[in-house]
This record gives structure tokens, sequence and C-alpha cells, in this order.
């Protein structure tokens, strides 16, 4: 199920104009009625220096998409656009200035014409992530999106309130592909004492400073779930080792239902629901009626 899910997300938008940008410069070479169209005139192959590159690439997308704790097809393909996107634009750049060097002046408008589908190309790359934003989660979800101040001022009003909170970003693919996970989380779990939040820490930089989260481009905290109890941290994860250093956290379902006990938290509050602020008053009013039948007496 969760493959026949992975390919129908394929066929969004995002994900077909990224494939296509990302193998852009394969299929220009290795089809052949392509080739002829783009590089006429030459051998439609790819040659050492471009092999290298490609080479060079995968090794790149395997590492990243090792640390960032990919574990789907989504998740290895969101993780790898941006290197296989950059590595296109150096292929195709390679291109132009070959192109430049061995048609010189009899091809000067096919080099003009190259030219301008690089810059075409280059600003297509830029311009995508503008028009074409990954997918967001659709379906059923329980959170509440704090603002900078929000998340503190929601902790102080109300210790009784246990929270499960996500840092994240808007940029990071691993918290892209963790959104529909808490999603589903939130739906199957939240309470009126068990409740689910999330906060952009790329929009509230603050907000990661105060939480020992780095949000910079490079970071291994990202996302980041924080359970609070009573006001105060009681567990995250990604956690730190005894030296400081950031523990790699799979951010699977099962490990997040695992890593904070979700089951029996669940049922520990279920079991101690709040008293709503009717049924407070209900029960003041019942016992001060009660102590004034007691003075009557």
């Amino acid at each position: 199920m969760g493959f026949l899910k992975d390919v129908k997300r394929l066929t969004e938008p995002y994900y077909i104009v990224n494939l296509i940008l990302s193998l852009s410069y394969i299929i220009a070479k290795r089809v052949t009625f392509v080739c002829n169209i783009v590089f006429p005139g030459t051998e439609c192959e790819l040659d050492m220096r471009e092999s290298e590159i490609l080479f060079f690439l995968l090794i790149v997308v395997m590492i990243r998409t090792r640390k960032a704790g990919s574990v789907t097809m989504i998740n290895y393909l969101s993780s790898s656009f941006v290197y296989t996107k950059v590595a296109n634009l150096i292929l195709w750049f390679y291109a132009d200035a070959r192109m430049g060097i061995l048609y010189g002046v009899l091809f000067v408008c096919k080099y003009h014409l190259q030219l301008l589908l690089s810059y075409t190309l280059v600003l297509l790359y830029f311009l995508l992530a503008l028009l074409l934003p990954e997918p967001t989660v659709s379906g059923p979800e329980n959170i509440v999106y704090f603002r900078a101040n929000g998340l503190d001022e929601e902790l102080e009003r109300s210790k009784k309130i246990n929270w499960l909170v996500v840092f994240y970003t808007a940029w990071s693919p691993s918290c892209v592909n963790f959104a529909p996970v808490f999603s589903r989380l939130s739906n199957d779990y939240a309470l009126d004492n068990l409740k689910f939040g999330k906060i952009d820490v790329g929009r509230y930089p603050e907000v990661a400073r105060k939480h020992r989260i780095s949000d910079s481009a490079m970071s291994k905290q990202l996302p980041t779930i924080i359970l609070f109890k009573e006001g105060k941290e009681v567990t995250r994860r990604p956690g730190f080792d005894s030296k400081g250093k950031v523990q790699k956290f799979f951010f699977s379902e099962d490990n997040v239902k695992a890593a904070f006990d979700l089951n029996n938290l669940y049922s520990e509050c279920r079991s101690n629901p709040l008293k709503s602020p009717k049924k407070k008053a209900l029960m003041q009013e019942n016992g001060d009626t009660s102590a004034g039948h007691l003075k009557a007496e």
C-alpha cells in the first residue's frame, strides 16, 4: 500500500516536472531523436567528463539520502532533486561551452540558441520552487500551528496538557516527508489533554535557539519532535549523546510511537480527562449548596 501511495504521488506536477528536469540532460544525450535536435552532428553518447559528473552525483545523492534517513521512494526523490538539478545545470553549461568551441562562427545562431536554452533551464530551475511547491499534506489532522511566542504561552496557560510539538522548516525534505506521518498521529491520538503542535523555526529562528535546535541548511535536527509535560520538555527526537552530538533518528510512524510511548500516553490521558469549565462550575455550585444545607442544619 505504501508503494502504491508513492506511485500515486509521483503523478503530481511537482514530481513530474522535477523528474523531467533531473533527467533532462541524459534524455537529450541518450534519446537519439532528441539528441539530433539538441546536439546536431555529434555522437549521442556521454563523454568521460559527463560520466564523471553523473557518477559523482550518484555518490552525493546516496550519502545525503542516507544521512537524511530516507526510507521510501518519495523520500529518496525529494532529497535528491536539488543535487540532480545542480548536476544538470553543470552539464548543460558544459555542453554549451563545448558547442561554442566546436561550431564557432559558422553556427553562431545555433550557439545563441543553445545559450538561450541553457538560460531558460536556469530560470526554470529557480522558478520551479515558486510555481510548483512540493504538495502539502491532504487528509484529516488535529494540529495547532504556533507563531513565535504561541508555544510558550500555551505551555504556561495549562500545565495539565501534554504537547507533542514538531519544530520544522518548509524547505527541509525530511520535514516535508514527515508531515503526513505527524498528521496521521495527530488524528489518531489527539485528546483534550494530549495535543499536537507544529512551529516553523525557519520563520521563527529565535524559537529554534531557545530549544537548542539548529536550523541551518546542514542541520541534522530537522525535524525535531519534543514532548512537553507540565510545561517542561521530557523527551525529544533526535536527541543528543553523551558528547553532545545529535543522534540519528528515523522518522517513521512506528519509531515515533515507540520513542514517545504514545499508546501508553494516550491511555493515561484518556483515563484522566480534563474537567471542562462547566463541570467545574457545576461541582463548585453543588459543593456550595451542600455546605449551605449543612450550615442550615
